[in-house]
């Protein structure tokens, strides 16, 4: 009995459509990252990107819980001296909202060249049109 792996070339691919619309960020990050990681799949190797594509719209329509929307703040450091930057939540998701949900969906995949592949699968959308249409995406139900 000898273990399966998978490969590169077997992987076949799906794309899958999510409408964000009046869903919880956390609930519809965790669901994506495990789509892009492939762990819905029984062929799922931790090595192989296995995952499928992912195409998230009305991404400014997500909801956050609690005090989060007042509270939450996303850090970046400029590498300047006092360059901490601190930006409210409600004003990234004024400019950017797809970065909100690119953000949670990074920090849940793999900090090493496999997340970085697994992340390019993931397409986010403000609004309700994508360009992705040809593709034909399963609606994904979270």
């Amino acid at each position: 009995m000898s273990t399966f792996l998978a490969k590169h070339s077997e992987v076949e691919r799906k794309w899958y459509l999510v409408d964000a619309t009046d869903l919880v960020l956390g609930d519809v990050a965790t669901k994506v990252a495990s789509i892009l990681r492939g762990k819905h799949k029984p062929i799922y190797t931790p090595h192989v990107d296995t995952g499928d594509y992912v195409v998230i719209i009305n991404a400014d329509k997500i909801r956050v819980t609690g005090n989060k929307a007042e509270q939450k703040l996303y850090k970046h450091y400029t590498g300047y001296a006092g360059g901490l930057r601190e930006i409210p939540y409600k004003e990234v998701l004024a400019k950017n909202p797809e970065r909100i949900l690119e953000h949670a969906i990074k920090g849940m995949l793999p900090k090493n060249s496999l997340g970085r592949q697994m992340f390019k699968k993931l397409k986010v959308y403000a609004g309700p049109e994508h360009v992705h249409g040809g593709q034909n995406p399963e609606p994904l139900e979270i």
